[in-house]
Parts: structure tokens; C-alpha cells; sequence
């Protein structure tokens, strides 16, 4: 490591049964490899007796990650651990999915140019047209994969094609309103977020937002979650709600809609990202 580079830094991930000792383990294995911990977080779950652990770190011998990552891994083994080493520099390769509703694609395009999101859009993948030059302004190379049900088996092995290719780790469906297979969830477990309103499913299937105006709805939300065979019924990631009044009409809720969701997928996105969230059975922790 040249004299004045700053020291790489890099984060562990873990889960694992509750036992005394772990984090003194963990911060006994840094310090002995000479690492310095610049932040830390933790949490025990009493319902079913697992620790979850989030720690970032600076290498200050310029040790590499690959080398970290086996000598940890004796304590992992032993202690029965989930554990993970990552690049803080690296950001994450992403695809980013839309159908015919922009605001979120948008809004995660714009936060990618400014720096605000630690992630890498390798493309943005459509079943329609319309977003081609919004991609094409931000640099990023759009694919239109029209969807039909004599087509959809070849386009989900066409995009899984892009994503190996590309080196993809997070598929954003941002208002992407095409059901994947089951077996293409499964193919990418905890690596799929998408993003959908706050009335399901009271209020399924087209124009939400009126039905919702019509019964006097006063809270309007979205949940950001991980994608499973079971539509919307995946871990929740991330929800955030608004209030709205006697005086919105049906449009007005639709635009409030729209950022709600549009917030709500980014911070989705970003905690992913910088791996704060951990599975735990069907819910996550979240290390905000």
C-alpha cells in the first residue's frame, strides 16, 4: 500500500446462533490482523435465537479481503456463522426493470449520477420502449424484451443471460408489472427488490389509488421488498407511509404514490447496497 493511500475498507457480515463471545471474537480476529473497526452494529433476535452482525473496517496492513475472508474462516465454521466479507469501494452491479411507470427509474437513475447510490446500473431492462432515451441520457445501455406468454421463457433466459454476462448482483424491479417465473426468483434469492403500494391487497389490479380515493383512504404507503414465488409476500425491506386529506383528489393521491415509492425503493436500494440487510427466516434486519 503506497505511504499516503488511505487503507482499504471492508465490511463482515455474519449470522449465527446466539453464544457468548462472538463479538469479542470478532473484534479479537481484526485486531489481531491488524484492522480497525470505524463501525459496528449489532442485534439478537429472542424469537428464535439468532445474532446478526455488521462491521466495517479499515485494513490498515493493506491485508486483501480474499485473505481476511480465510482466515475467518475456521471461526466461521466453528461457530456455525453466515459470514460475509465485502469492498466498501466496489459498488454493486445492478439491472434495473420498468414497465410503463418511470417515476422510480427516474429517481434511481438520477441518485446513481450524483453519487448518491453505491451501485453500478449495468441496464435497464423493459418490456415496453418508452424509457430507451431516458437510459441512453444517463449512459446506461437499455434492452426491450417484450413480454408475452408465448415469449416470457425466452425473455427470462434472455435477461439471465444479461445478468451473468454483466456480472449482476441486485435486479431492481422498479414498477416492472411483468410476475417473474418461480423459477427465476428462485434462481436469485435475496437478490431481487421490488416495490409496490401500500393497499395490497385490499385494493389489487388497476387504478389502486381511485379505488382507494373512493373508500376515503387517509394513509398512503409503499413497501420495498425481496422478491420470492410468492407475489409480494417476500421479506420487507423498507416502508414509508403519507398522509392525505379530504381535499386530494384521485390524482393527487397517485403523485403522492409516486414519491413514496419512489423514496422508499432507493433507500431499499442503497441499504442493500451497502449490505445492512440481513435475512432472517422470512423478515429482514435491517442496519439502517
Amino acid at each position: 500500500m503506497p505511504k499516503d493511500a488511505a487503507p482499504p475498507q471492508f465490511l463482515i457480515t455474519l449470522a449465527c446462533p446466539d453464544r457468548p463471545g462472538i463479538v469479542a471474537e470478532v473484534g479479537g480476529f481484526l485486531v489481531e490482523h491488524g484492522c480497525n473497526i470505524v463501525e459496528s452494529a449489532q442485534y439478537f433476535d429472542p424469537d428464535n435465537g439468532r445474532f446478526f452482525l455488521r462491521t466495517a473496517f479499515q485494513s490498515l496492513r493493506g491485508q486483501g479481503l480474499a485473505d481476511l475472508e480465510a482466515a475467518f474462516a475456521p471461526i466461521a465454521e466453528r461457530r456455525a456463522m453466515q459470514a460475509r466479507f465485502f469492498d466498501c469501494a466496489q459498488p454493486m452491479r445492478t439491472v434495473v426493470m420498468v414497465s410503463r411507470l418511470g417515476h422510480c427509474l427516474n429517481d434511481l437513475l438520477f441518485r446513481h449520477s450524483i453519487g448518491a447510490l453505491p451501485i453500478e446500473v449495468r441496464a435497464v431492462v423493459s418490456n415496453h420502449p418508452d424509457f430507451e432515451d431516458l437510459a441512453r441520457r444517463h449512459g446506461v445501455p437499455f434492452h426491450f424484451m417484450p413480454v408475452t406468454p408465448e415469449t416470457k421463457a425466452a425473455q427470462e433466459a434472455r435477461l439471465a443471460q444479461l445478468i451473468e454476462d454483466e456480472g449482476v448482483e441486485l435486479i431492481v424491479l422498479a414498477r416492472y408489472m411483468q410476475v417473474l417465473s418461480e423459477d427465476f426468483c428462485a434462481r436469485y434469492p435475496g437478490r431481487i427488490i421490488n416495490i409496490h403500494h401500500s393497499f395490497l391487497p385490499s385494493f389489487k389490479g388497476a387504478k389502486p389509488y381511485h379505488r382507494a380515493h373512493d373508500r376515503g383512504v387517509k394513509l398512503i404507503g409503499a413497501t420495498a421488498h425481496y422478491v420470492t414465488a410468492d407475489l409480494d409476500e417476500g421479506p420487507i425491506i423498507e416502508q414509508g407511509v403519507e398522509r392525505v386529506r379530504h381535499k386530494h383528489r384521485a390524482d393527487d393521491m397517485v403523485a403522492i404514490g409516486r414519491d413514496v415509492e419512489s423514496v422508499v425503493l432507493a433507500r431499499a436500494v442503497r441499504w442493500h447496497a451497502e449490505h445492512r440487510v440481513l435475512m432472517n427466516d422470512h423478515r429482514t434486519v435491517v442496519f439502517e
